[in-house]
């Protein structure tokens, strides 16, 4: 099916759909107008009436089965089906979720979710000039992450219709895969009906074979036409080596020029073997740290210069996580990103569908991570591949914490969630009177974590309370246990000790503003910021302060201790290094934006991000 987006606003007739504005299909879904159309669907957008106080809009696509042939027919309805009932067995940001599956007088609807942006074809009509290839190349990599995913679900589902029209961008600029329509579930060595697009669709395909390396292919075929602007359904079949990609635009790097041209070879053997091969070559191209000088030694002057940088395309706020040689950080561009630890090289990159200020957590094989579109996201931590997701009715900004085969996170839906580790199901959740953006910390069969409602919850592995302590403002600060201990902060100006297992304080120390960050605990100290743009010394036992070390604005970073030094960032764009035991300054660090984010510490080396959208990493 090629159903084309009708770019220039809403038609508010038939215009070759057999629904008309104003009619109600199932007495909830409201037609406003046609989007687009071809020769078997029409897709129509709609209002879902069941929400009558905000005007929820869905796209309702519908069957037009006109075929005269009853062969014909049979295999129309049989691809409609078929898209219904894919599209229901997927969960990917870039693929559109599907709502409702209904027949009414003859004919079949499928309510899906409103994409609003515009297709790739009328995007690249309406651009003047050669797109940027960094631009295509963007678009590239986010289409390779939906391939993976489709091809990585059991069983395999091969598109085969990738061609822009078929590509939304939607208004967050993130790319959408649209039009299941003949996407096949795959099973070697089977073969069909020959279907897709004249131009993007590989030779085998034209024989009836369903391969994931034909995606391959029709990719290539799909940025070959971005890059170049020549259509290929309007030339000779197969003749993409005979118009070469320099001769349309030079400037189109020849590493990128490469990557296509084996993507389109005629040979599927010598085509990338996967889409996943094909997106790293391509994430060579792009992203690539900034190398500098390794090995610098703390100067006189009190500066550093970092071990290698690596740009995101927004802020970095959470903390990073390392394991197995591998560092994991979020962004605000809703980017999970992985880079090798030692050279800062990109290896891969998970889109969630908003931005991420939840701190990753690796556990064996998984890495967990919760982003503001309300998900809890779990990632093949080597693959960068989707495993499941939980939802929930909130922004998960609260990181999550992994215990007895279950990971505890909070949700601005005002719970504490307690999920399965390997099927993502939730076991329980805590009801709480305001959103849980606290990192839980875990210990004796029990959780504890602070809420925005200004309380510090202690709750047991069958969601009992045990205890609640009570505090003057919001809790953010995550909690630390230690020898019995819970020490935490508090928007009302304090860093508490708790007793674990009672709720009482042991002992309170006041700042001069709201303490966000999260204290760290070592040799008998506890370290921990305050927005009154001060880091804190503090005797564990007593909570009498030990030195005091002021910055020149807000620390709500939370300090990571290592052998005798303490790191942290500030607000004022510097991430600092002070002698744990004195507060005197070791070195600091000048980023060029707020430093919110928590350093992480592995082998002598600071791994931190900031709003200037880098993440670095520095000789301890």
């Amino acid at each position: 099916m090629d159903t084309h987006r009708i770019t220039a606003g809403l038609h508010q007739t038939r215009a070759g759909g057999t629904l008309s504005a104003g009619q109600v299909l199932q007495q909830r879904y409201q037609i406003l107008g046609v989007l687009g159309m071809g020769g078997m669907s029409a897709v129509y957008q709609a209002r879902d009436l069941r929400f009558p106080s905000v005007t929820k809009l869905c796209a309702v696509k519908e069957m037009i089965n006109l075929a005269p042939d009853p062969q014909l027919r049979a295999m129309t309805i049989q691809n409609f089906e078929r898209e219904a009932n894919i599209l229901a067995t997927l969960s990917h940001p870039a693929v559109p979720k599907v709502y409702d599956y209904f027949s009414e007088h003859d004919r079949s609807y499928l309510v899906m979710e409103f994409v609003d942006g515009q297709d790739l074809e009328a995007y690249l009509v309406d651009y003047e000039g050669m797109l940027p290839h960094d631009t295509v190349l963007d678009w590239a990599l986010q289409l390779c992450e939906v391939l993976i995913y489709l091809h990585g679900h059991n069983p395999p589902i091969v598109f085969r219709d990738m061609k822009p029209s078929n590509v939304m961008l939607d208004k967050m600029g993130k790319i959408r895969l649209v039009d299941f329509g003949i996407a096949k579930l795959f099973q070697t060595g089977q073969k069909g009906t020959m279907i897709g697009t004249e131009g993007y669709s590989p030779p085998e395909q034209y024989r009836g074979v369903a391969d994931p390396r034909g995606d391959v292919y029709a990719l290539g075929a799909t940025i070959h036409h971005l890059v170049t602007k020549q259509d290929p359904r309007v030339e000779p079949p197969f003749s993409f080596h005979e118009r070469p990609i320099k001769s349309a635009n030079p400037l189109v790097p020849d590493a990128f020029v490469e990557i296509i041209n084996r993507a389109l070879e005629y040979d599927v053997d010598k085509r990338w073997p996967s889409i996943a091969d094909m997106q790293m070559a391509m994430e060579g191209l792009r992203g690539a740290p900034e190398r500098l000088k390794p090995g610098t030694v703390h100067i006189s002057s009190g500066e550093i210069e970092p071990l290698w940088v690596f740009t995101c395309e927004d802020e970095v706020r959470s903390t990073p996580a390392i394991a197995e040689g591998l560092l994991y950080v979020g962004s605000y561009d809703h980017n999970l990103y992985a880079l090798d630890l030692q050279t800062g090289q990109f290896r891969w990159k998970y889109a969630t569908e908003a931005g991420l200020a939840s701190s990753p957590c690796v556990w064996q094989d998984r890495i967990f991570v919760g982003s503001e579109d309300h998900l809890l996201y779990c990632i093949n931590p080597q693959t960068g591949r989707l495993v499941w997701t939980c939802p929930t009715q909130g922004c998960v900004r609260s990181s999550p914490r992994v215990e007895y085969n279950h990971v505890f996170f909070g949700s601005d839906d005002n719970h504490l969630y307690a999920v399965n580790v390997q099927t993502g199901r939730v076991a329980w959740k805590s009801e709480t009177l305001g959103p849980v953006r606290s990192r839980p910390a875990v210990g004796d069969e029990t959780i504890y974590f602070g809420c925005e409602d200004g309380s510090i919850y202690a709750v047991d592995i069958r969601a009992t309370i045990r205890w609640r302590f009570t505090t003057r403002r919001a809790v953010t600060s995550s909690p630390t246990l230690e020898d019995g201990i819970l020490y935490i902060g508090s928007s009302d100006h304090t860093v508490y000790a708790l007793d674990a297992r009672s709720g009482w304080a042991v002992w309170r120390f006041r700042t001069n503003k709201a303490v966000i960050s999260s204290p760290a605990v070592d040799k008998g100290t506890v370290f921990v910021g305050s927005v009154d743009n001060s880091v804190y010394a503090l005797d564990k036992g007593t909570g009498r302060q030990v030195w005091k070390f002021s910055t020149d604005n807000q620390v709500t970073s939370s300090p990571a201790v290592f052998e005798n030094g303490v790191y942290f960032g500030s607000v004022d764009g510097n991430v600092y290094s002070v002698d744990a035991r004195t507060g005197a300054l070791r070195w600091r660090f000048r980023t060029s934006g707020p430093v919110t984010s928590s350093p992480v510490v592995a082998d002598g080396v600071i791994y931190i991000g900031s709003t200037d959208h880098r993440v670095y990493s520095l000789a301890a």
